[in-house]
């Protein structure tokens, strides 16, 4: 996935201090020269020479969670819309364990974060001493990398390394673990010196002459298609991106993490693509003859089965700032490795500068075939009997009331999460944050409460599910404390919806523990943390109740949607079959 080259940890300096400080004070003024405006955590042993210097300063605001995991999901929200490094603070041991599910969520979508632990003293560490765990271990494979601090000396240092790693190249979420003795052990503080990492050089500007052949290919393709990724959000190039979009003419697609990079209102975007994609993306992904992949990585949420996607022939230019994901799931023509906004650039200064330009008169029979597969509408849904309320027109209405402001809209995991990818029509980047690769269920609200308090003017909504809405329902008392009014729809059907769905196509209607059978009331939930409860259950109440919860600017609203139970989400690609191999209806199980 293509990153951002945003702004280098070499470029962020500090004097050195006039006198010795704890390790803990020398953590926070590194933290300040990173311009850390919010950390999200929870204290413990491990971290309270920390906390004790977070307490005499006021740059950095602490926000307090309820459990640590919803203190990573926090900061990586806050990361997603911002595009800045997200920070979280948790004690050792059990601390650090319940943040390995945010990381790990963080690492699957490139995200990047600082996430600093406590860990034991140093002369404690392998004794199984009272909150000991081997951080550095446990975490080893979800994060872009780790440290575990031994000397004092060193900790300045690491603190920048670590940014350093998190914001450049792919990004994605970086752990650095500090001993108790070490944050409380003086050593001279010094901001100034730059990193230098031998062995990490991401690359940036792509291959000249391979974005010469991609051009080439490009303007001799018939059937043209631009599928863009979440590395085009990652890497701030939306702009480039339309701009080539405007000068080639042809059809494009982004996947879930993508979304907003093209505007959904422009003619040329075909929607998402993938396993609930719509059908014109997806036949023109398997139907084209050149193909140019922008910060994708063909994951099988996206393609399918790759034998199938294999059995047509196309050309595939893939571009990607980490080698490993080229050629990683499908065979590559011309693979550029490099920083998306900066070859899309090269890209549309050589087309620019080409006398020959894209054809719209040989392209036309393709936009032909494109707009059958359109005249599908795969996107239309039944009302039913026009009482009970389809979960599809609550997000499009959402959408409807939402579209002239800025909106963040956040989601949970499971068919909230497609409904809200489908139907809400994202015109802008970054306004779409959900879980992507790990598929986390509980992140809905913590993602809002970490972008509203980096957007407060903004409208923040979290679309969830009943089931997704407790994993960390914990953090309605910190929207409290902290006073982030943001707005829960929660499309409530008394199922684990996406759960349900398979269990009814793929194993004959055995819903085994997928039923949700002891719901609390979230009216009174919401009211018991402070906050404002709503519960419809008509479709003739969502339009009313939507624009009730908009007009309390100032309240966080649990809205509790009773939904149709029975509703599905299509289209769908069943596990294992091709991205063609679609069912667009009930009709058709």
């Amino acid at each position: 996935m293509s990153t951002p080259a945003a702004s280098s940890a070499n470029s962020v300096k500090s004097r050195p201090a006039d006198r010795p400080m704890m390790g803990a004070e020398i953590l926070v003024e590194s933290l300040k020269a990173e311009g850390v405006k919010f950390m999200w955590g929870y204290p413990g042993g491990a971290v309270l020479y920390i906390y004790d210097a977070l307490y005499a300063q006021t740059q950095i605001e602490h926000v307090l969670v309820r459990h640590e995991q919803a203190a990573v999901h926090a900061a990586d929200g806050y990361a997603r819309a911002t595009g800045e490094v997200g920070v979280a603070l948790v004690t050792s041991g059990p601390g650090a364990t319940n943040a390995v599910t945010g990381l790990a969520t963080a690492y699957m979508d490139s995200i990047p974060m600082v996430v600093i632990s406590g860990q034991v003293a140093t002369a404690a560490i392998g004794l199984d001493a009272f909150q000991e765990c081997d951080t550095v271990g446990i975490t080893r494979p979800v994060v872009k990398h780790n440290f575990l601090v031994r000397d004092v000396t060193q900790l300045a240092m690491t603190i920048k390394k670590a940014f350093h790693l998190a914001r450049s190249g792919r990004p994605g979420p970086v752990v650095v673990d500090i001993p108790k003795d070490v944050s409380k052990a003086l050593a001279t503080f010094d901001y100034s010196e730059p990193v230098v990492m031998r062995s990490y050089n991401p690359v940036i500007k792509g291959h000249g002459g391979q974005i010469r052949k991609a051009l080439q290919l490009l303007l001799t393709a018939k059937r043209p298609y631009i599928y863009t990724g979440g590395g085009i959000i990652l890497g701030e190039a939306a702009a480039e991106l339309r701009e080539l979009i405007d000068l080639m003419g042809a059809p494009c697609t982004s996947t879930l993490m993508g979304l907003g990079a093209i505007p959904a209102s422009d003619p040329r975007f075909l929607g998402m693509l993938g396993m609930h994609g719509t059908y014109e993306a997806n036949m023109a992904m398997q139907n084209c003859d050149v193909l140019l992949a922008l910060g994708a990585r063909f994951d099988d949420r996206v393609i399918g089965n790759t034998e199938h996607f294999a059995s047509v022939e196309r050309k595939i230019i893939h571009v990607d700032i980490d080698p490993s994901s080229i050629a990683k799931r499908v065979k590559v023509d011309i693979p550029i490795v490099g920083h998306v906004r900066e070859v899309i650039r090269e890209l549309v200064s050589q087309l620019r500068a080409s006398p020959v330009k894209p054809d719209p008169t040989a392209m036309a029979p393709w936009w032909t075939q494109v707009n059958q597969w359109r005249k599908k509408e795969c996107m239309n849904f039944s009302m039913g009997d026009g009482d009970v309320i389809k979960p599809q027109y609550v997000v499009q209405k959402l959408c409807e009331l939402t579209q002239d402001r800025e909106t963040y809209i956040t989601s949970d995991v499971g068919q909230h999460q497609m409904w809200a990818a489908q139907y809400y029509r994202f015109e802008e980047p970054r306004r779409w944050i959900n879980s992507g690769g790990l598929g986390t269920m509980g992140v809905g609200l913590p993602y809002a409460m970490g972008i509203k308090l980096a957007k407060p003017e903004a409208e923040v909504c979290c679309i969830t599910g009943e089931g997704s809405i407790q994993m960390c329902i914990q953090e309605l008392s910190t929207c409290l404390q902290y006073n982030t009014p943001v707005k829960i729809v929660a499309l409530n059907n008394r199922y684990l919806g996406m759960v349900r769905q398979w269990q009814e196509i793929e194993y004959d209607k055995r819903y085994s523990h997928s039923y949700m059978d002891a719901l609390p009331d979230f009216v009174k939930l919401a009211e018991a943390y402070g906050h404002v409860g709503l519960r419809i259950e008509k479709a003739s109440e969502v339009e009313p109740a939507l624009k009730e919860m908009l007009r309390l600017k100032d309240r966080t609203v649990f809205l509790d949607v009773r939904t149709d139970r029975t509703e599905n989400v299509w289209p769908m690609v069943q596990a294992g079959k091709g991205i063609t191999e679609m069912l667009l209806g009930s009709e058709e199980i």
